[in-house]
């Protein structure tokens, strides 16, 4: 009899509890398998499309590994739950978890998500000559934290992304032209017409000016002391810095020779003796 009661009770262990155990220890492995095949495939699909909609490599890489990565994390989930695990402990203890290391790191977040912004909207790119979080220089790396920028002496500044999207972001490489702001001061008795005349022989001469749009040379305004012309003549942008220079180096021989004088701020001084009053 008691092997009869061992026998059914071995009989009833194993159809009542090892069978079916056994069963979802199967499944849940199988959804583990398979679940991660979906979701290597499909973290794969994600990164081709974002390549062809043309996102920076940086952040196809790192947006596929948090894709998979949230996708593994589901299917982990799926397969516990399927074992009978109280899944929702486990998501109470990760939002837990999640929230105190977003608080404790709040600046790293928010530079993460300025950076995948810089990288998505695409406000510069690499070489690009930017002045951003007042920093200005050479765009050389778009990270996902911080932006690598060269000065015009060769420094290497490392700027924070979340300094550079919250604030003005000029970019003087966006656009193929650029016009240059000068203003030439000449005495009140030069001859006016003939400064502007010298002005547009020299910008004449340079042909790295663009014709259109054409350079303007107007009076600026009557100064305590000066007469100002404005020039405004348009060049490419890659020549910008060389024309400038050379207009005002041009400009200042030009008017030497011709007699037109730059004037500059003078003061009189009126000294008294004092000692030759009290004589008196």
């Amino acid at each position: 009899m008691l092997e009869s009661m061992q026998g059914y009770l071995h009989a009833e262990f194993w159809e009542v509890e090892l069978l079916p155990w056994l069963m979802r220890v199967l499944v849940a492995v199988l959804i583990w398998l398979v679940g991660k095949w979906i979701a290597q495939r499909l973290g794969k699909f994600f990164k081709r499309m974002m390549e062809r909609a043309g996102v920076e490599a940086t952040l196809v890489r790192f947006l596929g590994n948090i894709v998979y990565t949230v996708m593994l994390v589901v299917v982990a989930l799926a397969a516990l739950d399927h074992l009978g695990v109280k899944t929702t402990s486990l998501l109470a203890i990760f939002g837990a978890a999640g929230l105190a290391v977003g608080l404790a790191m709040k600046d790293s977040l928010s530079n993460f998500a300025s950076g995948v912004m810089l990288i998505l909207f695409r406000p510069f790119k690499v070489g690009d000559f930017i002045e951003a979080a007042g920093t200005a220089g050479v765009v050389e790396g778009i990270g996902i934290f911080a932006t690598q920028l060269r000065s015009g002496d060769n420094r290497e500044i490392i700027v924070p992304n979340g300094r550079i999207y919250t604030g003005n972001i000029i970019n003087f490489s966006a656009k193929p032209t650029r016009r240059i702001d000068l203003v030439f001061s000449i005495a009140y008795g030069d001859d006016i017409k003939l400064a502007k005349r010298l002005i547009e022989q020299v910008i004449k001469a340079d042909t790295r000016i663009l014709e259109e749009p054409a350079p303007a040379i107007m009076l600026g305004e009557l100064a305590e002391s000066s007469v100002d012309i404005n020039v405004r003549p348009w060049v490419n942008t890659a020549d910008y810095w060389p024309v400038r220079a050379d207009l005002l180096e041009n400009i200042k021989q030009t008017f030497d020779d011709n007699g037109i004088s730059i004037p500059f701020p003078q003061r009189e001084l009126h000294v008294y003796d004092k000692s030759e009053k009290l004589l008196d």
